[in-house]
């Protein structure tokens, strides 16, 4: 087939194979949301139960903010039910039957749902993810507040945080955060090097702190003790420790991943590392991110591939669960390949990638076998 050939505009064919499965997507789409937006709503329910505070327009509220970033972890399998019911319904009508003796190939007509897909998961992750990213965040906050025995998601265990600059390098760790607004920490401890012209860190003095808060460019100690090496601690009211940390940054290493957006998840890895913290959560979700309109375009594919026998045979049935059966082993083995990035076993990119291009590879030899023999 020539360059021009390829680029030539989709047939009639293609575009009414395309337009069904295009409509297949939206309805496994409104029906995975529909669900995920039932369970989430009856778990905050249950969760919410007893609390006088608390309303159905409260619980409403909080379900359309969680279940967004818990739909689009959900998205393979929209275009895999999608895909593989808009190609059994056409089979069923021996649409597909008269499509393929007229001479048009598998792939004329596959191909168009596949770049659909991979159009979509595209979409989807510049401009879906960042809304979801935001409204988790929101959830995540609400919840805080709304928790009476932890006010943050962080409370329960010590905080770590490290800043850094040109001249010194302070190293904190706080018993707790305190508050739902800004940074504040409980029994916080700072521990401040001066960096020496060769670079390396020399220990200068220990700053024990009842409270702090991170202001504007500084940090706010109050109920301060103050010891320098071999000196006895100094108590201050109050003292102000320079700082290049913000609200926003200041404790970005224990958001949640699904709740920084595609657009900062760069920035944020990079500000993680930095720090000297590990970043592997952070950077495996960006791979997945970026990998996602890969598996998505899979999924339509492996779909496609498992509808195309001829009803009349008998077993469409039995290859269309086996299709369901592949797409969800797919998708655990994805979650595997995620637990081995977040243990160290696999590189971010290699646990990201693998899943959607042996996902895209399988699909095809399928669809080669069945086509070319």
């Amino acid at each position: 087939m020539t360059p021009v050939a390829r680029l030539a505009p989709l047939s009639r064919i293609q575009r009414y194979v395309l337009a069904h499965a295009l409509t297949g997507i939206a309805a496994a789409a409104a029906l995975l949301s529909g669900v995920v937006l039932l369970i989430n709503f009856v778990d905050l329910s249950r969760m919410l139960a007893g609390r006088t505070e608390t309303g159905f327009l409260t619980e409403l509220g909080l379900t359309l903010l969680k279940s967004p970033s818990v739909i689009l972890q959900l998205f393979p399998f929209v275009f895999l039910f999608g895909v593989l019911g808009a190609f059994i319904n056409l089979n069923r009508r021996s649409e597909l039957i008269a499509i393929r003796a007229s001479g048009v190939s598998a792939w004329r007509f596959i191909l168009p749902a596949a770049a659909a897909a991979l159009a979509l998961g595209v979409a989807t992750l510049v401009l879906l993810n960042p809304l979801a990213a935001v409204m988790n965040s929101a959830f995540e906050q609400a919840r805080a507040t709304l928790n009476a025995d932890a006010v943050t998601p962080t409370s329960a265990r010590r905080i770590w945080l490290r800043q850094s600059d040109e001249h010194s390098q302070v190293i904190i760790g706080a018993a707790a955060r305190t508050g739902v607004g800004g940074v504040s920490l409980k029994d916080a401890t700072f521990f401040v090097y001066r960096v020496t012209p060769p670079g390396a860190p020399v220990f200068a003095y220990r700053i024990e702190a009842a409270q702090a808060r991170l202001m504007h460019g500084y940090w706010r100690l109050t109920g301060a003790r103050e010891a320098a090496p071999g000196g006895r601690a100094v108590p201050h009211a109050w003292i102000d420790l320079p700082s290049n940390l913000d609200d926003r940054t200041a404790l970005e290493r224990y958001a949640s991943p699904q709740s920084i957006s595609f657009w900062t998840l760069p920035s944020a890895v990079e500000r993680i590392e930095e720090a000297g913290f590990s970043a592997v959560t952070y950077r495996l979700r960006l791979e997945q991110l970026l990998a996602s309109p890969v598996l998505f375009m899979a999924m339509a594919v492996l779909a496609a591939a498992f509808s195309l026998k001829l009803s009349r045979l008998g077993g469409l049935a039995l290859l269309a669960a086996a299709g369901v059966a592949c797409g969800f082993g797919v998708f655990f083995f994805n979650q595997l390949c995620d637990s081995l990035a977040k243990a160290g076993v696999l590189p971010p990119f290699a646990a990201a990638w693998a899943p959607p291009i042996l996902a895209l590879l399988s699909a095809c030899t399928m669809l080669f076998h069945s086509e070319d023999g």
